[in-house]
């Protein structure tokens, strides 16, 4: 059935006034807050930041797919627990994978108020300051430094639990998502509260890996 001429003249107004003004193609290089995406008036040094990744990463690496989702290593642990699971470094998320749009359960569920330890092994890194930092803020469970390679995209989940987000090595191709709102994270040290109990994802159109301090604010079941 073709369009009458009432909705096609209809149409050409619409798409004028479509035409009729630019694109901010300026603000999308900052961040914008949104639901569920606040930036918390904190902030750390970034050079710091950048010298405690360089360090630690001296030590250890990233563990994962670090260029085909995201490679990650723990900054916090199980008192004692020396040997983090695949599962300690993901964990228990929801996710919907056709067009039912029927929601499928991912994973083992994490005891984030578990993890009260921070790794000896990086004590003496400017990310256990960090650490004794966000404690004043709220409980910590997992905290663990996420990388993500270029070109890719996280699955569309939500968590149990919230998070804080501390980028380190960002561009500004670099996005994330929670439920319909997008928004860039630079990364100046800024502090990130993401409400990923919503549906959410990161992803990386950027040239460059993206480094992020990922903190996990637990919640009763």
């Amino acid at each position: 059935m073709h369009s009458d001429q009432a909705q096609l003249s209809q149409a050409r107004q619409q798409l004028a006034l479509c035409l009729s003004t630019q694109p901010d193609t300026e603000s999308v290089a900052r961040f914008k807050p949104g639901p569920g995406i606040e930036k918390l008036p904190i902030k750390f040094d970034i050079s710091e930041l950048r010298r405690a990744l360089k360090q630690t990463l001296q030590t250890t690496d990233f563990k994962g797919a670090v260029d085909d989702g995201f490679g990650a290593f723990s900054l916090t642990r199980r008192p004692g627990v020396e040997i983090e699971t695949a599962n300690d470094l993901s964990g228990l998320f929801h996710t919907r994978v056709d067009d039912s749009y029927r929601e499928v359960v991912r994973e083992e569920k994490v005891d984030e108020f578990a993890f009260t330890e921070f790794v000896p092994a990086f004590s003496n890194s400017y990310f256990h300051e960090v650490w004794l930092t966000l404690k004043e803020i709220a409980p910590i469970g997992r905290m663990r430094v996420l990388s993500k390679g270029l070109y890719n995209c996280n699955s569309w989940h939500r968590d149990p639990e919230p998070r804080l987000h501390i980028p380190i090595i960002s561009n500004p191709g670099s996005l994330f998502v929670v439920n319909h709102h997008v928004t860039h994270l630079p990364a100046d040290g800024s502090v990130y509260f993401t409400d990923t109990r919503g549906y959410h994802t990161a992803l990386n159109g950027g040239e460059t890996h993206r480094v992020h301090i990922v903190a996990a604010l637990p919640q009763p079941d």
